[in-house]
């Protein structure tokens, strides 16, 4: 059966009182193979494109990178809403268990399904592209006629993270946000049409679309997203009354004794990490007895030297070296000569050996971290490269997001001293400082990688309406993290679209995944390690054992259900909070110390 007769067949299948497919015999399972087999080809050539033209893109900004990005997504997605719609009917064809995934993975892989209308599919493309740019190029100038007043992200971010004035902090709070409001109508003509994709493919909107990914029902996915929530959220909300009065004690009246806390304050653009108000908050007589920006800084370490240092901890493991080219082609400064997209990411060009990350490096603890992450992605790319095509992913998105960030957990004072960075590792007693200071990143994230794709839900489904995109981002925000915007925000204002995923339309579930897996990820490979420290303390870094069970587990791509690969690594196959509850358990203790008789929730 030619493709062309698939296309006429998915078609028909979804017209009424269409009978073209009726002549038509039953598909075979050679057919099958051989609609795998193209699937598999095309997927490969027109992902390879769409990267190289996505990654010219990013890092040279022009209206003719942006167009020629545009064309190769449109490409890439076209074809795959295609595949999706033509692999419905091998549904009742026998086939091999690894093709019959093949053919289920091929339904639910798109993040944005492109309607079959090629005037509208063209359209989408050139929104995608154009709010993609839109957040690269975005500047806040406090003066629009003096060019030398702009600030870009990082340079708002800096402000952001210095605890200072409130009125100069607010200033650049807002100024930052200003870049969103010309995304708005783009955005809802995007809703539109990709939940028009979406519905060919058999989907009630993008985001049933985005739920269906998880090797379960979309309704037992969200049930499976609060209990995992339940889980942790007490230890959130002792976090958050604990800064509170840190942050009242500081600002006075401008921080409620009892209410939200205003974004502003909290050391971040989007309030998602706390950790640069750790000076604020930390605890008396806690502290971690060093600062790793300070040591960076100090040794004058370059981006190269940092990334290198992040490469070292995985062939540690017995992973191989990154290869040649990837040292070649990253990105690990922001150039002066043109704009760029900073925003850390981990790119797999070709699907097999040309990995690569982009990310505009500084000598600052975040940075080095960050550089753990985002290798973690190319190392898993490179795990699972030897697999068919269409298993080459992770086993769910949130293991892609978790492994970097499992490596990162294992970056201790005891690390760092073996790695040469700090002479002496601070006696346990310094420990409540330690973890504070993981809480603010770690703990304050979690409500916040819940709520992007709550709002983005609601607004799929029609729940949110355009008329109220603000006002429910900011309810949602109250909801789950307890924090409220420095000033009204009104219909005027679009500040989802101040968060680079928004715009990039990057499902954002994954990330709130990634922070419960890699705790319980930690966990399995310290026991694997015979680590015998507190959690907090164990670091896996040179230990073989580890390193291979996460190589096995890595390997295995996309090719088995996630609890399967949950279980290679961890020996359980349901994703389980409460590592995060042992990982924090002494400064959970504390913190019902310092809260005795306070107020507690918003």
């Amino acid at each position: 059966m030619t493709i062309r007769n698939l296309i006429l067949v998915a078609t028909c299948a979804a017209a009424a009182g269409c009978t073209a497919a009726s002549s038509k015999p039953a598909p075979t399972t050679a057919e099958a193979k051989a609609f795998l087999d193209n699937a598999s080809a095309t997927t490969l050539k027109l992902g390879t494109q769409q990267g190289q033209a996505g990654w010219v893109q990013q890092t040279f900004i022009t209206d003719d990178t942006e167009a020629i990005a545009a064309r190769a997504n449109q490409a890439a997605n076209e074809a795959g809403a295609r595949f999706a719609r033509e692999s419905v009917q091998y549904d009742h064809v026998e086939v091999a268990a690894d093709q019959r995934r093949q053919l289920n993975l091929l339904k639910v892989a798109l993040v944005l399904a492109t309607p079959s209308d090629a005037k509208e599919s063209d359209e989408l493309s050139k929104i995608m592209a154009r709010l993609e740019s839109t957040y690269g190029k975005g500047k806040w100038c406090s003066d629009a006629a003096r060019p030398d007043t702009c600030k870009n992200i990082d340079d708002v971010s800096r402000i952001l993270s210095a605890p200072g004035e409130e009125h100069a902090l607010r200033a650049a709070w807002e100024g930052w946000h200003t870049i969103a409001p010309p995304m708005r109508k783009d955005y809802q003509r995007f809703v539109e049409l990709s939940n028009k994709g979406a519905k060919e493919l058999g989907f009630a909107n993008t985001g049933a679309m985005w739920r269906s990914k998880y090797d379960m029902a979309p309704d037992e996915f969200t049930t499976e997203l609060d209990r995992l929530w339940d889980q942790v959220r007490p230890l959130y909300v002792e976090l958050h009354a604990y800064v509170r009065m840190k942050l009242h004690a500081k600002y006075g009246d401008a921080v409620p004794a009892t209410g939200p806390i205003p974004a502003h304050l909290l050391g971040n653009l989007w309030a998602q990490d706390w950790s640069n108000i750790y000076p604020l908050v930390k605890p008396a007589n806690a502290d971690a007895g060093f600062s790793l920006t300070d040591i960076l800084k100090q040794r004058k370490m370059s981006a190269l030297d940092m990334v290198r240092a992040g490469e070292r901890f995985y062939t540690s493991l017995s992973f191989d070296p990154l290869p040649k080219t990837f040292f070649e082609r990253s990105l690990f400064v922001r150039p002066k000569d043109r704009d760029v997209v900073c925003h850390a990411s981990a790119w797999d060009i070709d699907y097999e050996q040309d990995i690569r990350i982009k990310m505009c490096i500084e000598p600052t603890a975040e940075d080095f971290t960050t550089i753990h992450h985002e290798l973690g992605h190319n190392f898993y790319q490179r795990a699972y490269s030897t697999q068919p095509v269409l298993f080459r992913d992770s086993a769910n998105d949130g293991f892609h997001e978790a492994i970097g960030d499992t490596i990162a957990l294992s970056v201790t004072p005891e690390y760092l001293v073996t790695i040469g960075l700090l002479d002496k590792a601070p006696d346990t007693s310094r420990d409540i400082g330690l973890l504070m200071n993981k809480a603010l990143e770690k703990i304050a994230f979690l409500p916040f990688g819940l709520l992007i794709d709550q709002w983005r839900w609601k607004v799929f489904a029609g729940e949110i309406t355009p008329a109220e995109y603000n006002k429910a981002w900011w309810d949602l925000k109250l909801k789950y993290q307890g924090v409220a915007p420095p000033s009204p925000r009104g219909e005027e204002f679009f500040d989802p679209g101040a968060k680079y995923h928004v715009p990039d339309n990057t499902p954002y579930t994954r990330y709130f995944l990634a922070d419960i897996l890699q705790f319980q990820f930690h966990r399995g490979l310290a026991k694997t390690a015979g680590c015998t420290l507190p959690l907090n303390r164990c670091s896996i870094f040179a230990n073989t054992a580890a390193g291979e069970r996460l190589k096995t587990m890595l390997s295995m791509g996309q090719s088995r259900p996630w609890p399967d690969a949950l279980e290679a690594l961890t020996g359980a196959k349901q994703m389980d909070a409460t590592a995060i509850l042992d990982y924090f358990a002494p400064l959970s203790k504390w913190l019902d110390q310092q809260l005795a008789g306070k107020p507690v929730g918003w």
